[in-house]
């Protein structure tokens, strides 16, 4: 992917002059000196912000809070959102503002002919739009961006219905597809393609991905439309193949907001010591010897040894190298990296039998599912934000790391691709043969985790090896969505796998299903908001009112999923 640091200097430069030249008379300060001329504006300045703005906002959601939902992470600290669906009422601005810039993208892209630009923004609305949908349901679609049409009723916009939103992201995606199947580069100044430097050629295999990825998405309620969209991009064989082909963006690592989200030097590894390994995760690469674990988790820093010998439940101190550490409980997180980095190894001692309970002594440990205090588990000597849990795992070094490496945006990949034709073939649909496509998705994962050269050994693990089900093709899905965990909570909300379980301390017994309606809808729009809330269905969350993060939209009413 490209850098995007000096594009975005240069779409900032020109911002500045436009404006300021804009400002020259008294006329022309009545004009919004927020907009973007679409009669003045180059159609390929308009590509950075809304490119890196739904790469960086899709990372956000994998990486974070859903991350949390379908259970890839936990966090130890400020864990109600991430372990709990603690959300609230949630805004869809980011989403509209990119929505409207691409808007003047394809206005831009009419006006000069460039046909390039205008798959671009057919490409992104089906994508800005689908997620939008993905995330909330009904939502503003036929008359949204329109606001700014005077006398015009789109100041407040109806809501269209998911269905219909579905079907015209289905549309966009296609349209899109032919303008890149005629190969159009004319009029694209590739540095400013984040994406695909201006390969049309990438372009349509990107569309084509994205049509499997919604023809499957809505294969349970339009069953005809999605067999019928999936068997046209496979039979064109234009779409994703390989590792290579992943559309993952690169970060700059200059400052915070370019940076990884969990960039230790920007909080002194706060947010990074917070999130953990979920047990539903880890337990499940452990059993199937997965060759990602040590790619993406750390192991602990202190292990827990059972000693029946010992005459007191636990060891007060650790142990270094077996030699009990008098007065010290723990050491800080740079302690542990430098004195393990040397070849140190830590233990501590415990007696099961006077302590009444056994504790995790795994090499890898991982924290459970919505627990009341989850920094507190496994016995942790030093619970609260001070210090890191010494016996929970942490992730990998690298996700300390301002970029580089596997620090990437990821929106989609060539495995996520074969793993939808699995689950199409497995339905009986042309989509060539659910066992080779199923283990072609796996070898594509690990290869974009760097560990390629074992999946011989790993295909052959029992639990590993095709058996003809969708639960393990969603389960392995699920496991190859790591930090793009949205998808991975997509089809778990269609397929109720993997078959996740909620904790203690989750409101409900169930994993939450959408996100609700925010407050600038709530305010400034409420009719529309209580017609689509009108139409969710409540099983559960029904005292926190219909719009809660528990009522099923659409996509999932009289599916019987996920639960």
């Amino acid at each position: 992917m490209k850098n995007y640091h000096t594009i975005l200097n240069k779409f900032i430069l020109f911002t500045g002059v436009f404006i300021l030249a804009s400002c020259s008379n008294l006329e022309e300060l009545n004009k919004n000196p927020n907009g973007i001329s679409t009669s003045e504006a180059n159609v390929n300045l308009l590509m950075p912000s809304i490119l890196r703005g739904y790469a960086l906002a899709n990372l956000n959601l994998g990486y974070q809070e859903l991350a949390g939902t379908v259970q890839h992470t936990q966090k130890d600290g400020w864990w109600t959102g991430h372990n709990q669906y603690d959300w609230g009422l949630q805004d869809w601005n980011g989403y509209y503002t990119l929505l409207r810039s691409n808007r003047y993208l394809g206005e831009l892209a009419d006006k000069s002919g460039s046909k390039f630009h205008m798959g671009v923004h057919l490409a992104m609305r089906g994508l800005l739009f689908g997620t939008v949908t993905d995330l909330w349901g009904d939502a503003p679609y036929t008359d949204a961006l329109k606001g700014d049409q005077e006398g015009s009723r789109f100041e407040y916009p109806a809501y269209d219905s998911q269905e219909a939103i579905y079907k015209g992201v289905i549309q966009d995606l296609e349209n899109a597809s032919k303008i890149f199947e005629a190969g159009n580069f004319v009029g694209v100044l590739p540095a400013y393609d984040l994406y695909f430097a201006g390969n049309a050629t990438k372009w349509h295999q990107f569309t084509n991905s994205l049509l499997l990825r919604y023809a499957m998405r809505i294969s349970s309620k339009l069953p005809d439309l999605a067999k019928k969209t999936i068997e046209s991009v496979y039979k064109s064989g234009v779409y994703f193949k390989s590792a290579s082909d992943d559309l993952a963006l690169d970060y700059i690592g200059a400052s915070q907001s370019d940076s990884w989200p969990s960039a230790a030097d920007f909080d002194q590894g706060s947010n990074f010591r917070r999130i953990k390994p979920a047990s539903t995760l880890l337990n499940k690469l452990i059993k199937d010897k997965d060759p990602r674990l040590e790619i993406w988790f750390r192991p602990v820093h202190c292990k827990w040894v059972e000693d029946n010998t010992l005459t007191v439940a636990v060891d007060p101190f650790i142990r270094k190298n077996g030699v009990l550490q008098t007065g010290t409980r723990s050491f800080s997180d740079v302690r542990y990296l430098t004195e393990i980095g040397s070849g140190a190894k830590f233990t501590r001692h415990y007696n099961p039998k006077i302590l009444g309970r056994t504790l995790d002594t795994s090499r890898f440990v991982g924290v459970p599912t919505a627990l009341m205090e989850p920094s507190e588990y496994n016995l942790n000597p030093t619970p609260g934000q001070q210090l890191e849990n010494q016996h929970v795992s942490q992730l990998a070094d690298v996700y300390r790391g301002k970029s580089g490496g596997l620090l990437k945006a990821r929106i989609i990949s060539a495995s996520e691709v074969q793993f939808i034709l699995a689950e199409a073939a497995l339905n009986g649909w042309a989509a060539g043969q659910a066992k080779s496509n199923y283990e072609q998705a796996i070898k594509l994962s690990l290869d974009t985790w760097g560990v390629g050269s074992r999946y011989s050994s790993f295909i052959s693990n029992a639990d590993v090896a095709y058996a003809g089900t969708l639960k393990q093709i969603i389960e392995q899905k699920w496991i190859s969505s790591w930090t793009n965990a949205g998808e991975a909570w997509f089809d778990y909300r269609r397929t109720g796998f993997p078959q996740l379980k909620t904790g203690p301390a989750s409101p409900e017994p169930v994993v939450a299903v959408r996100f609700t309606y925010g407050n600038n809808e709530i305010n400034f729009n409420a009719a529309e908001v209580n017609k689509a809330v009108d139409k969710l269905q409540v099983t559960f969350g029904g005292s926190r009112g219909k719009n809660n993060q528990w009522a099923k939209p659409w996509l999932l009413q009289g599916t019987g999923k996920p639960w």
